[in-house]
């Protein structure tokens, strides 16, 4: 059985440092196979808190992705956002935006985050033709027989959460995704956990969120999902920090 710890949005510069810490030695005791970091490192993109993240992510001494978050890019410094995005994501090149494969699983990216849109709101999601086209050609790439996940920060499609995504082309991508034979996408951005299946064709995929490490809770306490792959299937169980015990999380079906 391969299992990974996914997480998102710690937000360092308002990250908890109780769940963190809390994490780290799940991670140190448990030895998962890999961590899926999908998006929300930094709370401002600032320089001390990428630093932090990198010596977190360091620290965790497994296999780990990462995905960029609308919060990992400047929000001050306007020419870094338009012409040098990712320029303090240089020290997690190693990471960020990598496939990760494991034995019957292949993870691949997928960018949802946007340096402009034609709207207010450049903090929701958008999947543009060409990254679009970037995941599908990694996912045809990925060895016959494995499992092949999705690892984005945005939801493709709005849960029944507190927070929005509204992701722009979001619904178009999933179904080009599950007519690729994705299993699931595995994304953050509103802080609270969620499983919902989708049927496209008579293929089902799964849409799966993953809460926060961070003080900006939602609904939920701070937690991070545990995927549980077998040759049969897989299942998702969420891990919080909090009295509450950890509980399988249910599959929803898409209305």
């Amino acid at each position: 059985m391969i299992r990974l710890f996914h997480v998102s949005d710690v937000h360092f510069g308002r990250e908890d440092r109780d769940a963190i810490a809390w994490f780290d030695a799940l991670v140190q005791y448990e030895r998962p196979d890999a961590v899926v970091m999908t998006g929300d490192l930094t709370s401002r993109a600032r320089r001390r808190e990428f630093a932090a993240a990198l010596a977190w992510l360091q620290s965790l001494d497994v296999p780990v992705t990462v995905e960029v978050g609308n919060h990992d890019l400047p929000y001050f410094n306007l020419y870094e956002r338009f012409a040098r995005p990712y320029r303090r994501f240089v020290a997690l090149e190693q990471m960020v935006e990598k496939p990760l494969e494991l034995p019957g699983v292949v993870i691949v990216p997928m960018v949802t985050t946007a340096r402009f849109q034609w709207r207010l709101n450049w903090s929701k999601g958008y999947v543009s033709d060409g990254e679009l086209a970037k995941t599908l050609a990694l996912v045809a790439a990925a060895p016959a027989g494995k499992r092949v996940f999705v690892a984005c920060h945005h939801p493709l499609i709005e849960p029944h959460t507190r927070m929005s995504s509204q992701t722009r082309h979001g619904g178009e991508a999933l179904i080009a995704l599950a007519r690729a034979g994705v299993a699931a996408v595995l994304t953050g951005h509103v802080h609270d956990p969620f499983d919902i299946a989708h049927q496209v064709d008579g293929h089902t995929i799964r849409l799966i969120g993953a809460g926060t490490l961070s003080e900006r809770v939602r609904v939920s306490p701070p937690s991070f999902n545990e995927i549980q792959i077998g040759e049969s299937g897989f299942v998702v169980k969420v891990r919080t920090a909090a009295p509450e015990p950890d509980q399988k999380l249910p599959v929803e079906q898409a209305a």
